[in-house]
């Protein structure tokens, strides 16, 4: 059944775009650990550099099977409660790699997210080559965002040199839909030299153009890959806490595509 969608999705993709085809995708049809040659993993605390991943998070990231799996045709990522005594907890941070990583493209990921307070969910891009420097100045395409205290609002955003949540100038717009917990939902950003088109159900509902300024604005002239992870607490996901009683949490990923347009 996924195959065939992949088929519609291409007809779909191209019916708006002549030109493009699918290049890259993972339906997560084989149980077990994610495929090796498609996905790798951001391990730890993200210490000793920036503990918490730069966000105070209270996540540990494992590529553990508790944490994450595939079964029944979906990729499970799930954030358990280690500790009730000091709070802490494990999820999965994973991200493609090898051949994983576009300039360009549009990218498409189905998923239902997990909610409660505490829980940050995301579907996001950072560059392959930091070409420009580090955080933020290679830029960041976060396709969607979530704070569990806010299950139907997603969010779409960019971060570069000049705009970026440390100086609260980031382009970003949100979203609310129904159901974001219980149903699946299309996450995509298409995504060219001159514009991010940021779309839910192939809905657009915001848009970033390149201003043709340089790369403080524009660095998206760049290899990116995708990373998926469910991050606990944090300066944004923990703004009301963590509710202790929600645990285990998980997001589920029907699948991920890139389509891009023919030479």
């Amino acid at each position: 059944m996924k195959y065939a969608w992949i088929i519609l999705g291409t007809l779909f993709f191209a019916g708006c775009n002549q030109d493009s085809n699918l290049i890259w995708s993972d339906e997560f049809d084989v149980d077990g650990s994610p495929d090796s040659e498609k996905w790798t993993y951001s391990l730890g605390d993200g210490c000793p550099d920036i503990c918490g991943w730069g966000n105070r998070e209270r996540e540990t990231y494992t590529n553990n099977p508790e944490n994450v799996r595939v079964e029944d045709g979906n990729l499970i990522i799930e954030a358990h409660q280690i500790s009730a005594e000091d709070s802490t907890y494990s999820s999965t941070r994973i991200k493609s790699h090898n051949d994983g990583s576009w300039k360009y493209g549009y990218i498409e990921i189905k998923a239902k997210i997990p909610e409660g307070r505490g829980v940050w969910p995301a579907l996001w891009m950072l560059p392959s080559d930091w070409k420009y420097g580090g955080w933020p100045k290679s830029g960041e395409i976060d396709i969607m965002e979530n704070v569990g205290y806010e299950p139907d609002n997603i969010h779409g955003t960019v971060h570069t040199a000049a705009f970026n949540h440390m100086t609260g100038t980031q382009v970003g717009n949100e979203k609310k839909i129904a159901n974001t917990v219980s149903e699946f939902h299309t996450y995509a950003v298409d995504w060219t030299a001159n514009n991010i088109d940021f779309i839910i159900d192939g809905e657009i509902y915001h848009s970033f153009a390149n201003d043709g300024s340089g790369p403080d604005a524009w660095p998206f002239d760049q290899s990116f890959y995708v990373i998926m992870n469910v991050a606990v607490g944090g300066n944004w996901g923990g703004k009301h806490g963590i509710d202790r009683k929600i645990w285990p949490q998980r997001m589920v990923v029907d699948y991920v595509r890139v389509y891009k347009k023919r030479p």
